[in-house]
């Protein structure tokens, strides 16, 4: 198949589901065409199958916001007509979806029908696609598509809950490269470099957002260090990275924390790790958590919208309520105090995870577009 892969090209969740998967497509046999304002950050072009389009925004003084959806929109037309795109698969409702449905109007005046998949991400329904402002255009373009598909349970309940869909939506979870993700620990994972012995290595990654609820990671993390010897490794950048450095100042606990920014060697730093933090507001699947346990890292997240479909109770770490610093502290500190209990959690995380290998997931996409295909068809 040939296929349109659209997404944001940045280290947020959306944007590296829809590299890896256009990857793993492309090594499949499938020509992918990604197409988007800058070449995404995981998308590696050594793939004779996989090619890169840029959607060229030109800058007039007559607009205050450049029209980004015309752009896109025109963009998808010219490269379906140049190339024989068979298929769009765009990712994230706004703008993806509505100017993916812009394209299939403006080709189809032209004699070319082409279906669209839709793939919800998170915000792009619960909190920039439910704002009164844009929430007919996104219950428009997700009605409009072929195929809508979430990536989890929970946000497919809050996209039906929030706007009026007509249409089935289907499940296909986020999805992790296990064997990519592992990396050789006695040659690789230089876990002196980072902290003593004594030392336990707690981490966070994330884009820092208030949503992330980074001031909890740092109280979190200073209730286990009042307890026994730790570090604690903050990965990625953002809005509240300022604070967070100034609250670690505050508790005297800075010696403790390493702040990385925005990092390529997840999988080496994930390495290191002996617990994840993820105490978000929400998360729509919890890609991060993810990643984490096919490291075979324990997490500590809060048990709000998809995270206890990835992190299971018990089993690869614990769920509390949002904002339930102590009670996530306690149980950090409980697998973190006990090296064989630790060792159990470890070795949990890291077969929950592979529930979620691409090799299981993948398939199920390639499902989808031979449906929205055949549906065209007739």
């Amino acid at each position: 198949m040939k296929i349109a892969i659209v997404c944001y090209p940045t280290f947020g969740g959306s944007g590296v589901v829809a590299t890896e998967l256009g990857l793993e497509l492309a090594r499949r046999g499938h020509e992918i065409h990604f197409i988007t304002y800058s070449q995404p950050v995981r998308l590696a072009l050594l793939n004779p199958n996989i090619h890169y389009h840029e959607v060229h925004v030109p800058e007039y003084p007559l607009f205050h916001y450049q029209p980004y959806e015309l752009a896109l929109s025109s963009k998808l037309v010219d490269m379906v007509k140049l190339y024989g795109i068979e298929l769009l698969h765009v990712h994230y409702a706004i703008p993806h979806a509505y100017a993916g449905y812009m394209a299939k109007k403006m080709l189809k005046e032209q004699g070319i029908k082409i279906p669209m998949v839709t793939t919800l991400h998170g915000t792009d329904i619960t909190l920039v696609g439910n704002h009164p402002f844009y929430k007919p255009a996104v219950s428009f373009s997700i009605n409009h598509s072929d195929i809508v598909t979430s990536v989890s349970q929970d946000l497919k309940d809050d996209t039906y809950r929030l706007f009026d869909i007509k249409r089935e939506i289907e499940v296909i979870p986020n999805f992790i490269e296990i064997d990519k993700n592992r990396i050789d620990t006695t040659s690789e994972c230089h876990r002196s470099l980072m902290a003593t012995e004594t030392q336990k290595i707690v981490t966070h990654i994330s884009n820092f957002r208030k949503v992330k609820r980074i001031p909890d990671v740092i109280k979190i993390f200073n209730e286990i260090q009042k307890k026994m010897p730790a570090k604690l490794m903050m990965v990625g950048d953002g809005p509240e990275k300022a604070p967070a450095e100034a609250l670690c100042e505050e508790l005297g606990i800075s010696d403790k924390v390493i702040f990385f920014g925005n990092s390529h060697e997840i999988s080496k730093i994930l390495c290191f790790s002996d617990l994840f933090l993820l105490p978000s507001e929400t998360e729509s699947f919890g890609l991060a958590a993810l990643e984490a346990m096919a490291s075979g890292v324990p997490v500590i997240s809060s048990n709000t919208g998809g995270l206890p479909e990835v992190n299971k109770e018990g089993v690869s770490g614990y769920l509390g309520n949002v904002g339930d610093v102590d009670y996530m502290a306690e149980k950090a500190i409980e697998i973190l105090s006990d090296d064989a209990k630790l060792f159990e959690f470890k070795s949990n995380a890291l077969k929950v995870s592979q529930e979620f290998d691409v090799q299981q997931i993948v398939p199920m996409y390639e499902k989808v577009y031979r449906k929205a295909l055949k549906m065209h068809a007739k």
